[in-house]
């Protein structure tokens, strides 16, 4: 994601009363640059006002310390300052965000997301566009008799024009559609995404349809793994095996039930009998026996 060059600070930002109760503080400096500083980095990040090392990795008080170039506990005290002033808060996963980030956006950090999201749905548009057209058979051969070659070409392309134009409305109201939905279902299965997870999950509607995203966050939900990391190891274990629609999961899925139906019979299609006495016994934790069924790569 590409990074906001601009944030906004109004001439009367020291007339502010969170900011003119920082400046009575002891350390009340350190306190204000370390709060410029995270508004610059959340404006690198641009991610909705989050402040993170990676998308997976938020900035710990340590971190911090270091990339600001102050003692750790000066970082300390600012974060808990901020922190009840309402200035920042912290997710569920430990990611810090400026709150109200809105006030500190500028036009052109604004206008470049919106860019992002209209090259996305472009791209989706187009990759629907490509797919309805390999579905295509060109069956019919049309041939006009009393029209010269030039107005049936004219005629071909408005045809054409008209064609697109409503397969881009079309594509376009799809794929809003699509992440509205899986928008509400991780909503009301996980927890309200933030914005870096809804930025996440809109990422898979490049590679995968609405509702095998969809069936990922319903698996993370029925081995009670409710966390954006477990659904994306589902994705990534579906892609690995080039399970991109519906029609492909729905394929993987049955594959998988009759390999381990046939597992759990003898040669002759006779169910194996096991000897439990004999039967070396372990004990698993209620999260071991959850991993042992989906690998989410650490």
């Amino acid at each position: 994601m590409a990074e906001v060059k601009w944030i906004k600070i109004t001439t009367n930002m020291f007339e502010d009363e969170k900011i003119d109760f920082i400046e009575s503080l002891p350390e009340a400096d350190a306190i204000l640059i370390i709060w410029i500083k995270l508004l610059t980095l959340a404006g690198k990040c641009n991610a909705g006002g989050f402040v993170f090392l990676t998308e997976k990795i938020p900035y710990t008080e340590e971190m911090l310390s270091h990339k600001f170039r102050r003692p750790l506990n000066t970082v300390k005290l600012a974060l808990k300052t901020l922190l009840e002033l309402e200035m920042i808060e912290f997710d569920d996963d430990s990611f810090l965000k400026i709150t109200n980030w809105n006030k500190h956006q500028n036009i052109e950090g604004l206008e470049r997301i919106r860019e992002q999201n209209r090259l996305r749905q472009q791209k989706y548009r187009d990759k629907q566009k490509a797919l309805k057209e390999g579905n295509k058979k060109d069956n019919v051969k049309i041939t006009l008799r009393n029209e010269t070659d030039i107005e049936v070409e004219e005629e071909v392309d408005i045809d054409k024009e008209v064609e697109a134009v409503e397969d881009e409305t079309a594509a376009a109201a799809l794929y809003d559609d699509g992440y509205k939905s899986i928008i509400k279902t991780f909503s009301e299965n996980i927890h309200p995404p933030s914005p870096i997870e809804s930025e996440r999950l809109s990422k898979w509607m490049d590679d995968m349809e609405v509702d095998v995203i969809m069936a990922a966050i319903e698996e993370a939900v029925v081995y009670n793994r409710r966390n954006i990391k477990y659904i994306e190891g589902i994705l990534n274990n579906w892609l690995s095996s080039n399970v991109k629609t519906k029609l492909a999961l729905d394929a993987y899925k049955r594959d998988w039930q009759d390999k381990k139906q046939k597992e759990g019979q003898a040669p002759g299609g006779l169910n194996k009998q096991v000897d439990f006495a004999n039967y070396e016994q372990h004990e698993y934790s209620d999260d071991d026996l959850k991993d042992l069924f989906v690998d989410i790569g650490g």
